[in-house]
């Protein structure tokens, strides 16, 4: 019959079974860090190198005292002498790099599959309203001086008078029918030009706003007679500019109302969410870099403290949304959504920015409780 284990020996038995566990990760740690200062040429004691090596032989038939001290001895020098290369990031650069370059990447392209086409629209149609904008300035002024030309107080023959016979038409003094024929044709093609650039911001809003001239926009003809110029234009010209004038005023409600509903839904995506995937943005550039240098160095290591970051990088977006600019220098200010990528990229910038803007408003405060009592004191004397 085998004899029972004495309980004082089965309570050893995880300690010695832990103990030994720990000094064979002490010991891969240490070959780590061994071959690492062989391959880059780091000279080393003599003594480390046999300690190391004793250790490997002894592992295999079970550790002594000596062998143990000896080799937590050698891996204390070799993490001193080749800092910040760490065994933990030796290991870390051999099996971590597919790994952390997939969730960076992931990261990047999920980012950049909303940037981009965001980016794209603002871009796009803050464009289109500003073309539009000038255009609807320039055909206002045109319009009113057509009117003007055409419908005076008092009208008098064209200069240029045919026989009596032939229709003239009535103009403004001191006007020529040629210069209303060439005001004329630019407030047509300014027409065209702001129907055109209306009808493709139209697009940007998922046609939210009705074409006054969808139905026609089918037929060629129909869309010709409304936006271009009779060929006998100085035989109608009064008729033809009443017939633009309309088709204008059309035309400018319709991108008007257009240039509204751009401004606040591209508004309120540039304001509110793209600081915001900018910053995140500017993290990934900033873990990128840091995963290149780390392994160049042999130093990366991966931490979860980068969730916290990109948590950090989102609210601080967040925050820069807020303001229209930031002055720099005298001279130069940052766009929002460059501040928001800086932000993401040094977080160190972020609390800076709310650190002296707290600093700002505290002296603020602080000074005008000064002068309040100061006046107060004097009137108490």
């Amino acid at each position: 019959m085998a004899m029972a284990q004495p309980a004082a020996d089965r309570d050893l038995e995880p300690h010695a079974s832990g103990a030994q566990s720990y000094l064979d990760e002490a010991l891969q740690d240490a070959e780590r860090l061994l071959k690492y200062a062989a391959e880059v040429g780091v000279a080393l004691d003599d003594s480390v190198r046999h300690a190391v090596v004793h250790a490997t032989t002894t592992s295999q038939i079970g550790w002594t005292e000596e062998a143990s001290t000896a080799l937590l001895a050698a891996l204390t020098k070799l993490a001193a002498q080749l800092r910040p290369v760490t065994a933990e990031s030796l290991k870390a650069c051999r099996y971590e790099p597919c790994h952390a370059v997939g969730d960076y990447l992931k990261w990047a392209i999920g980012l950049a599959a909303v940037i981009v086409p965001f980016s794209f629209a603002s871009f796009v149609t803050s464009g289109f309203s500003d073309a539009i904008r000038k255009d609807i300035v320039a055909a206002n002024q045109l319009a009113v001086r057509l009117a003007a030309q055409l419908h005076p107080s008092t009208t008098i023959p064209a200069a240029d008078a045919a026989p009596a016979d032939s229709p003239q038409p009535l103009v403004a003094a001191g006007v020529s029918v040629v210069e209303v024929v060439d005001e004329l044709q630019q407030f047509a093609s300014l027409i065209r030009s702001v129907d055109d650039r209306a009808r493709r911001l139209n697009g940007f809003v998922l046609f939210l706003e009705r074409d006054p001239y969808r139905r026609l926009r089918g037929n060629p003809d129909a869309i010709h007679e409304k936006f271009q110029l009779p060929a006998e234009l100085t035989k109608h010209l009064e008729q033809a500019t009443d017939d633009r004038i309309k088709v204008y005023q059309d035309v400018r409600y319709f991108a008007q109302s257009l240039q509204d509903d751009v401004s606040t839904f591209y508004g309120a995506i540039a304001t509110c969410l793209l600081p915001v995937l900018y910053a995140l943005l500017g993290t990934c550039a900033y873990l990128l870099r840091s995963f290149e240098q780390g392994m160049t160095t042999k130093t990366y290591v991966p931490s979860t403290a980068n969730s916290a970051r990109f948590l950090i990088a989102g609210i601080g977006g967040g925050v820069v949304g807020l303001f229209n600019s930031f002055t720099v220098t005298q001279g130069a200010s940052i766009p929002p959504l460059a501040l928001a990528f800086l932000v993401g990229y040094a977080v160190d910038v972020f609390f800076s920015f709310l650190e002296g803007l707290l600093q700002a408003l505290t002296k603020t405060k602080t000074s005008g409780v000064s002068q309040a009592t100061v006046p107060a004191a004097g009137a108490k004397a």
